[in-house]
């Protein structure tokens, strides 16, 4: 069962930054960041649209620049990060998950990620045509949908854009979407598990990994659990 530290380890640092990044990495297998563009076309890690919620900014990320985002204390007076950054820091460290949330930006972000991505790289979108673009441009990523409904058919869009992953809401999975995903060679990574319970269930099911707040908390957790489930893909 491989763990991905989400937002780098949200639950023990500010999300997306690289005290979050750090944290995730000395627990999880990859650290997950959210990317998307400064208006002056920088990649830049924060989840949303805003930088309201998690700054002490306001405004539209994609109408500040780089050099204005860098001014913003993003929580214990850690600075938005830059993708570059993120490469530079989890480097020959740790695998590392970017959810593309700007579709704009996927050339830009995909071009950066082709020259200096990590060897244990995905890259995942909401968006099929995003999570497509992606898989053409750095054809040496792995790269997955994430699904929020359970209609259209999350395996039938995933096969149709050669994805290598579904990445499911967590309430979404059951053993017969994991079994189906499984015979047509498809991971699945379940978000966002926090729990006992939750990372139990995901065992139970199959699930290849589990994105997870708190990735040290499911790493001791699961280092307890005796379970036959294998994990071999190759990554």
């Amino acid at each position: 069962m491989l763990i991905v530290g989400h937002r780098g380890a949200r639950a023990l640092e500010p999300e997306n930054t690289l005290r979050a990044i750090r944290a995730g990495m000395a627990c999880a297998d990859y650290v997950e960041v959210d990317v998307r563009l400064s208006r002056d076309g920088v990649p830049v890690v924060i989840h949303d649209a805003s930088v309201d919620r998690t700054t002490d900014g306001a405004g539209a990320v994609r109408d500040l620049t780089l050099r204005e985002l860098k001014t913003l204390d993003a929580g214990c007076g850690a600075e938005v990060p830059t993708l570059r950054e993120v490469l530079d820091c989890v480097r020959g460290n740790c695998g590392l998950v970017v959810e593309i949330k700007d579709a704009d930006g996927v050339e830009e972000i995909c071009r950066l990620l082709r020259e200096r991505g990590p060897k244990k790289l995905f890259i995942v979108s909401f968006d099929a045509d995003t999570v497509r673009k992606a898989g053409e441009i750095v054809p040496g990523a792995m790269t997955g949908l994430i699904v929020s409904h359970a209609d259209p058919d999350p395996i039938e869009a995933a096969l149709s854009i050669g994805a290598d992953a579904i990445l499911p809401r967590f309430d979404l999975a059951g053993r017969a979407l994991i079994d189906r995903a499984h015979r047509h060679r498809l991971l699945v990574f379940l978000w966002t598990l926090n729990t006992p319970d939750a990372w139990e269930r995901a065992c139970a099911i199959g699930a290849d990994g589990v994105a997870s707040d708190d990735p040290c908390a499911a790493r001791e957790y699961l280092q307890g659990v005796r379970t036959h489930h294998t994990v071999s893909p190759s990554f």
